[in-house]
């Protein structure tokens, strides 16, 4: 059973940095694409950023691009999104994600979210 845990949210100001954590569990990870969504209130949930976990290739929104990075630390099968230069545009609930059809492609396994908050 995939198991997906995020970590790490809460409330800064504009301008602070975040890391946000996702444990994965469950299964070989390898072959995965996993991704990072949020979902402000009251909008539709976005695509932020993806990494193969395999290779550690990586894809961004444009929206977060040169902000935002994601990472992924085999050893504790745990990607990271770290984001930087926040702005209050970024408050949303952020989702981890896995799937095996491509960084943008569909992701079949989902976390609960972990709220990130800016404040202006």
């Amino acid at each position: 059973q995939v198991q997906l845990v995020e970590s790490g949210g809460g409330l800064v100001q504009a301008g602070d940095s975040l890391r946000l954590s996702c444990a994965a569990s469950g299964r070989t990870f390898s072959r995965y694409f996993m991704g990072w969504f949020r979902q402000a209130p009251g909008k539709e949930r976005e695509f932020v950023a993806a990494i193969y976990w395999n290779v550690g290739s990586t894809y961004y929104a444009d929206s977060v691009k040169g902000r935002f990075t994601m990472s992924r630390d085999n050893a504790k099968n745990t990607v990271y999104l770290q984001m930087s230069s926040l702005k209050p545009e970024d408050t949303a609930v952020y989702y981890c994600a896995a799937g095996l059809y491509g960084l943008t492609g569909r992701y079949d396994f989902w976390g609960q979210g972990t709220q990130v908050t800016v404040s202006s």
